[in-house]
């Protein structure tokens, strides 16, 4: 039985607890606790008085096996006595080594191996014990390949069957920036192979760049690709950590032209130096300096990835929204995320840009008032198919 106090007291859970439901991705999941297979011991603790259980949650739990002892708590974080569960939380944080010893020599079942596992996940000698055992969750997966350090994505990336069968792995691995850049590859390149389609934004991206990659074979020794990324990406980092107002990166010299501020440029030229799917990824995991800089590469698919970046912010979106030699594909993407596009100021600056599609200034055209979009309607700077737009706009108002 489930520990008491554990969902409403009137309706006894059932032996099988399920996995409460995740809000998003970023919300911790809760494997299912099977407590009917436990020993005698822990189910007495689980059905047994508040006391007993309040000593569980501190590890005092006699006769019960560590691997048990590891269900026993996962069941007590569920408690709706929150000293309990914040107790055993703190006890699962803390496992004495004993404990975690005699539970990885132990057949676990899956909430004790998520229990582990997501607080051990860059400890190698612990994960790589856990990830071989028939039970693992692929939620438990996922949770690790998020955070992990960078030999635990290795591990984890080096089951090719379990990749793809399960793409979300591959997708949070790539996206962990400890991954390394060569293994993010790898990764893309073996499901481009099998027609397995991976969640990222930038997927199609990534693999229309992968097919002009040749894929060295893993030696276990970082490759110069990966030092090149580990570095820019740090770089970058270092730079974001400099000024915590997002600036944009280039800067307009006369009308047309527009040119990398100074303090960009070293970044600017590091990035020069990167593959493209090297660049793909940096603007799925980097700064907002590494993505303004990266969204106006020369190539198109660069320029998209960086345009569909998980990283990209309305801050970023208005100093884009302003640049002249912007590719009308990049302002396309950008216009079909509403939430970049919240403030009138990026709004204004969209449509008084040549570069911005027709499509998506009919999108934003009814965001204005009629004497201001006579203004742009006058402005030779706002593109010819916009201003025809606008005029249209206005007249059918005016009937």
């Amino acid at each position: 039985m489930p520990p008491r106090g554990v969902g409403n007291a009137a309706d006894p859970l059932p032996a099988r607890a399920q996995p409460q439901p995740r809000q998003n991705d970023a919300d911790p999941m809760t494997v299912a606790i099977d407590t009917s297979s436990l020993s005698v011991p822990a189910q007495k603790i689980l059905s047994g008085p508040p006391k007993l259980q309040e000593m569980a949650a501190k590890g005092v739990a006699i006769g019960v096996p560590p691997g048990d002892l590891i269900v026993v708590l996962a069941a007590l974080t569920q408690s709706a006595e929150p000293g309990v569960a914040d107790t055993a939380r703190r006890t699962l944080d803390n496992l004495p080594a004993q404990v975690l010893s005699g539970a990885l020599g132990a057949n676990l079942q899956a909430a004790a191996i998520h229990e582990i596992a997501t607080r051990n996940h860059d400890r190698i000698d612990v994960l790589g014990r856990l990830i071989a055992m028939p039970a693992i969750d692929i939620d438990t997966l996922l949770e690790v390949g998020k955070v992990c350090s960078e030999d635990a994505s290795e591990l984890l990336a080096t089951n090719e069957e379990r990749l793809l069968s399960n793409p979300k792995l591959i997708e949070v691995l790539y996206l962990n920036k400890r991954t390394r850049m060569s293994t993010a590859d790898r990764m893309i390149e073996l499901a481009v192979r099998n027609n397995v389609e991976v969640g990222l934004p930038a997927w199609k991206e990534a693999a229309a760049a992968i097919q002009n990659e040749l894929i060295p074979e893993p030696t276990g020794e970082l490759s110069p690709d990966d030092v090149l990324f580990a570095q820019n990406l740090a770089l970058a980092e270092a730079m974001r950590a400099q000024g915590e107002e997002i600036e944009d990166t280039h800067e307009l010299v006369g009308d047309e032209e527009e040119k990398v501020k100074d303090k960009y440029v070293p970044l600017f030229r590091e990035i020069a130096m990167m593959t493209t799917t090297q660049k793909i990824r940096l603007a799925s995991v980097g700064t907002p300096e590494a993505i303004m800089i990266l969204i106006s590469d020369a190539s198109p698919l660069v320029a998209s990835a960086a345009a569909k970046s998980p990283n990209i912010n309305e801050a970023v979106v208005e100093q884009v929204a302003k640049r002249r030699n912007i590719m009308a594909d990049v302002l396309t993407s950008i216009g079909q995320r509403p939430e970049l596009l919240r403030r009138l100021s990026t709004k204004r600056d969209l449509m008084k840009n040549p570069k911005t599609p027709p499509s998506l200034a009919l999108k934003l055209i009814n965001h204005f008032q009629a004497h201001e979009l006579e203004r742009m309607a006058g402005d030779r700077n706002v593109g010819g198919a916009t201003r025809q737009l606008i005029k249209n706009h206005l007249e059918r108002k005016k009937r």
